[in-house]
């Protein structure tokens, strides 16, 4: 029983040293420097997510100047029609004061329709007409009456139409309220 005994602590011997021998050697795979395969799928991996970035970067930057441009736009053609709502509001008013068989009535029409196309194009819409229902963000209340044949809180009269383009106003609508209160 001795020699087993003996032999079986020298195979735990050998094994230990085995094992010893084997995690120095995994151990100094580990402190290793790393072979020039993964230098370079590091330095790949560290430039595909610099593109990555730099792509991103990219993309954020063209969609904030795309909406700049609309933007600018949108405000640029509010200014524009600004200016020219003091032409829309004689052409109306003298097409009120003519009278249907005055010669000259067609003219004043025909510049009125080539206005309205104007404004159509550039996606201005006029608003503000009676029966409406009041809203105080497109419609600037000027006066006040009482109708029984109006709902309550709407338009009775309009005395200067409002403009708008998209959901910006451009001018309200001045107008006289019903049945407010």
């Amino acid at each position: 029983m001795s020699k087993k005994k003996e032999n079986t602590e020298n195979t735990t011997v050998e094994e230990t040293v085995e094992a010893v021998e084997t995690e120095e050697v995994s151990a100094e795979a580990e402190t290793a420097e790393p072979t020039a395969e993964e230098k370079l799928q590091e330095e790949l991996k560290a430039q595909k997510e610099s593109y990555l970035r730099l792509a991103a970067e990219y993309d954020n930057y063209r969609k904030r100047t795309q909406a700049e441009k609309l933007r600018v736009y949108a405000d640029a053609t509010a200014k524009a029609v600004e200016e020219l709502l003091p032409l829309s509001d004689s052409v109306v008013a003298a097409l009120d004061s003519t009278p249907e068989d005055d010669a000259q009535r067609k003219g004043i029409e025909l510049i009125g329709n080539q206005l309205a196309k104007c404004f159509e194009k550039l996606g201005v819409e006029a608003f503000g007409e009676v029966g409406e229902a009041f809203d105080p963000v497109y419609h600037n209340a000027v006066a006040r009456t009482e109708n029984p044949d109006l709902p309550q809180n709407s338009i009775a009269m309009v005395f200067q139409k409002g403009f708008k383009t998209g959901d910006k106003v451009i001018r309200p609508a001045m107008v006289q309220v019903a049945n407010c209160g």
